[in-house]
């Protein structure tokens, strides 16, 4: 995702002399699944230290003497260690008896002792035959449109912080690092009025969900103290996107702000949090997060002790605005295209969740997506393999219809 640039920020100054400094983490949804399947898959191996990225601020929150740090784990392997299957020779295909013994629940298959991420989410409303395709057979290639979109993150995120090197040795140093990277944002938020990159780890209906939200700010008008959500999107062509990714965009948003709430509400069951992951609460963090911790008046020595201080930050935290915002810009010049605001449906939501939620428990097969919106199979890699392809002789990409192939979030 991206963003544009926010409001100016609340003055702070007179905060400057008691906010500790903390170290926090920054990371994509991407990047948190890829990091979970990755110390999942070599948590027995974990003996040595693993590279990270502590961050401070630069000139754009240079007013504030709060020094704002995160740490951004570099860990890039796939989720299965092994390049892609070649789709056309997979025995999924070719055999109908071995998809009936494989057929265990997505989310237990891909998804065991992780959690959920909002991209999961969008990318199965978007089209859940793709997305099952993308499970079996490797995730969907990364555009033009997508990358440009990425480096336009990187961009906005480097006027917040900049990045420097700390060690992490073990799977709860990674989760310990996620939860100190939400307390700061928290903190960046209330004291300056606007954050980014804020990382979220809930339990909502019935599920370990996460995701990473784009942009926090406070309402200009100082008597409404609840933050409203923000995400922007960029856009290859210099128009709006139709109803189907627009759509996307607020089940997005929808989901962050379900999330926070949550967690604002103190609804946060950490006991089901250490077994699901099974996670060791007394493991003692690693040295360099310890004394980062204890110098910024954090002094955690656990993975329970961060828990704790996240349990108790949540508790102080308003719920999110009711009206959250959409933007959109051409990547070409960073230049305005429109802005969506709109209310929050929490009915809409819960019934799109657990459709999705039919789907990743298997309890039922993937829906193809609706007629009307099949100009998506032009710009998907598995519509050669997809019977849902209403273009079986169009080449991939031949038309500009598709709306997913000309953004990134």
């Amino acid at each position: 995702m991206t963003e544009s640039p926010p409001n100016t920020p609340p003055n702070s100054n007179s905060q400057h002399e008691t906010i500790p400094t903390i170290p926090i983490e920054f990371v994509t949804e991407e990047e948190m699944a890829l990091i979970e399947a990755a110390y999942a898959a070599t948590r027995s191996s974990l003996s040595s230290s693993s590279s990270s990225s502590i961050c401070s601020p630069t000139s754009r929150f240079q007013t504030h003497s709060r020094t704002i740090h995160s740490i951004t784990l570099l860990s890039k392997r796939g989720l299965n260690g092994s390049s892609e299957l070649d789709i056309e020779d997979s025995d999924y295909l070719k055999n109908p008896q071995k998809r009936i013994r494989n057929a265990q629940p997505f989310l237990h298959r891909f998804r065991r002792k992780r959690a959920l991420s909002v991209t999961d989410i969008t990318a199965t409303e978007w089209c859940e035959k793709q997305m099952e395709f993308s499970l079996l057979f490797g995730k969907r290639k990364i555009s033009k449109a997508m990358k440009a979109g990425k480096a336009r993150h990187v961009k906005l995120e480097e006027e917040v912080v900049k990045k420097v090197k700390v060690h992490i040795k073990s799977v709860e140093d990674s989760w310990a690092l996620k939860f100190i990277n939400f307390i700061t944002c928290a903190n960046q938020l209330l004291f300056e009025g606007i954050t980014r990159e804020l990382p979220l780890v809930g339990f909502v209906e019935g599920i370990w969900l996460v995701g990473v939200i784009d942009e926090l700010r406070m309402p200009e008008n100082g008597s409404d103290r609840n933050p409203i959500l923000v995400d922007t999107k960029t856009r290859v062509q210099d128009t709006l996107p139709a109803e189907p990714q627009s759509r996307n965009g607020r089940l997005q948003l929808m989901c962050y702000k379900y999330l926070w709430d949550t967690l604002a509400a103190n609804s946060f069951p950490s006991g089901q949090f250490f077994d699901f992951f099974s996670l060791n609460r007394s493991y003692m963090l690693s040295k360099d997060i310890r004394e980062r911790t204890a110098s910024s008046g954090f002094p955690a020595k656990t993975l329970d002790d961060v828990i704790q201080y996240y349990i108790n930050t949540c508790s102080m935290l308003p719920t999110s605005h009711d009206r959250l915002l959409l933007r959109y810009e051409l990547q070409k010049d960073q230049s305005v295209l429109g802005e969506d605001e709109f209310a929050y449906d929490p009915d809409w939501l819960k019934r799109q969740i657990q459709s999705n939620l039919e789907f990743w428990l298997g309890e039922r097969e993937a829906s193809y997506t609706p007629q009307e919106e099949r100009w998506k199979c032009r710009h998907c890699q598995f519509a050669s393999i997809c019977s849902g392809n209403p273009f079986p002789n169009i080449p991939r990409g031949s038309s500009s219809s598709s709306d997913h192939s000309n953004s990134s979030s």
